[in-house]
């Protein structure tokens, strides 16, 4: 114990705390279970969530990062900040568009990964776990963030890749998916339908930074039968809060 270091022992044991709770918790139950004073309860939670190892809900209570807990790894920095803005109006969406919805980035290849999701609350619904890295070929936030890139880099994308067939629906003529990634940058928002999962669908659009700059897509994914229906309603909703994501991030163009 004397070798410790006040300060990090106790970001670790607040990492502890939120990683064995079932539900979110609030100042007041930090402050109770581990007996900080509350002033540098709040500072360490902040810090926690300024570092993107925690997220804060719109009543407050904070819960360990889910990509944490079951996704592809620790998310900080950049990542971290548009999580904490993107989180509430991903529940937003969600609750106007009744189906799951999801954020994700490119990597480095150019592959997508989802580093937020905030699932439907119909009974049947679609859902999937934060991933690291999947194709962006096949899916509409992919498509929609590669079609910001250079057209250089989307050719090397598709030279590198290997273009599968995941169901009978999915589009593997790179000439039909270089087209469909340009369509995406002038309709400003780009649908997967069926080409990842039978029964699955998606739509979506552009999230922009305080320079102008893509730097993520919004999606909603929905039960294909249900987005078929919606469709229009649907790609009017994600693209409504893309702009309003945006917004939060600084963009006023």
């Amino acid at each position: 114990m004397d070798n410790q270091v006040k300060s990090a022992a106790r970001i670790l044991e607040l990492l502890e705390l939120l990683g064995r709770a079932t539900r979110p918790v609030s100042l007041k139950n930090v402050t109770d279970e581990l007996g900080y004073p509350k002033s540098s309860a709040h500072m360490l939670m902040g810090t926690l969530v300024a570092r993107g190892y925690a997220v804060r809900d719109e009543n407050d209570r904070f819960q360990l990062n889910p990509a944490h807990r079951n996704g592809p790894g620790w998310v900080t920095g950049p990542h971290a900040h548009l999580i904490e803005v993107a989180t509430p109006v991903l529940g937003m969406l969600r609750d106007r568009s009744g189906e799951t919805v999801m954020l994700g980035v490119l990597n480095r290849d150019l592959r997508l990964r989802t580093i937020a999701t905030c699932v439907g609350k119909q009974a049947v619904r679609y859902d999937s776990p934060l991933s690291g890295s999947i194709p962006s070929y096949c899916t509409a936030m992919g498509r929609m963030m590669l079609a910001a890139r250079p057209a250089r880099e989307v050719d090397r994308y598709l030279a590198g890749e290997r273009i599968i067939a995941h169901t009978p629906h999915t589009v593997i003529d790179k000439g039909m998916l270089k087209q469909m990634i340009v369509q995406a940058g002038q309709d400003g928002y780009a649908v997967s339908d069926q080409e990842m999962d039978i029964g699955g669908s998606g739509v979506a659009a552009p999230v922009t930074d305080a320079s102008g700059k893509i730097i993520a897509a919004l999606d909603v994914a929905a039960v294909s039968s249900r987005f078929h229906i919606d469709r229009d309603r649907i790609i009017t909703e994600v693209c409504k809060h893309a702009r309003m994501l945006s917004k939060n991030l600084g963009f006023h163009g």
